[in-house]
């Protein structure tokens, strides 16, 4: 897809994930690899229902800003993922209400926070890793994605948000949808000793769609 295409394409998606109040106000951050290893950012204090695709942030392969907005404070988080998860082609970060409300919760696996609820939880997000808190544009956060080595896809921060990385911009956004509802779930559900996926039903979805392990909850 050509830059332009792809400018198009985050403006539309961001504006779908505004309206339908998945990052309310200024919050959230989108970005996209391109082929010559540069990116496209959103804008630093931007909200995603208001994009322009020519105001969009351009970086080089080194995350040097080189035309468009001043990008998001958050370069440092998409930074680590792009670097630890060769795969990756596109980063989501919100401010999704449920997620957030997970990310609140004590005594979360931080490898595997959520159970696993539904099929699509698992061959969307997979295993589901929750970081310690950073304050926004904290450097730190680099250290702390890298050291879960590109196993996860789907990661929450604690007090903070989702993060979901794809191979195309359309599969993150689905991706952190879907996070979204199992967190959702997980939040109606916490108290009622919901029936979860059984091991050999979370394996068979694993096999069949030859999907990465997940690791065994703590």
């Amino acid at each position: 897809m050509s830059e332009a295409r792809l400018r198009q394409e985050m403006c539309k998606l961001a504006k779908s994930l505004f309206d339908r109040g998945l990052t309310p106000g200024s919050s959230g951050n989108l970005s996209v690899r391109l082929d010559d290893g540069g990116w496209l950012v959103t804008p630093t204090n931007a909200s995603l229902g208001f994009l322009d695709p020519d105001r969009l942030s351009r970086l080089d392969a080194q995350g040097r800003h080189l035309d468009g907005d001043k990008p998001t404070k958050e370069i440092p988080l998409h930074a680590a993922i792009y670097e630890s998860t060769p795969k990756a082609r596109a980063v989501v970060h919100l401010h999704s209400t449920y997620s957030v409300a997970v990310s609140l919760l004590p005594d979360l696996d931080p490898v595997n926070a959520l159970p696993p609820l539904t099929p699509y939880q698992i061959m969307r997000c997979g295993a589901i890793a929750l970081l310690p808190y950073h304050r926004p544009g904290d450097p730190a956060i680099a250290d702390a994605i890298r050291a879960l080595g590109g196993k996860h896809n789907a990661i929450l921060l604690a007090n903070h948000g989702p993060v979901v990385s794809a191979s195309s911009f359309e599969a993150a956004v689905s991706a952190a949808e879907e996070l979204e509802e199992s967190a959702k779930l997980y939040i109606l559900l916490r108290n009622a000793s919901p029936r979860l996926l059984t091991s050999a039903q979370v394996e068979d979805l694993v096999t069949t769609f030859s999907l990465p392990p997940l690791p065994t909850a703590r």
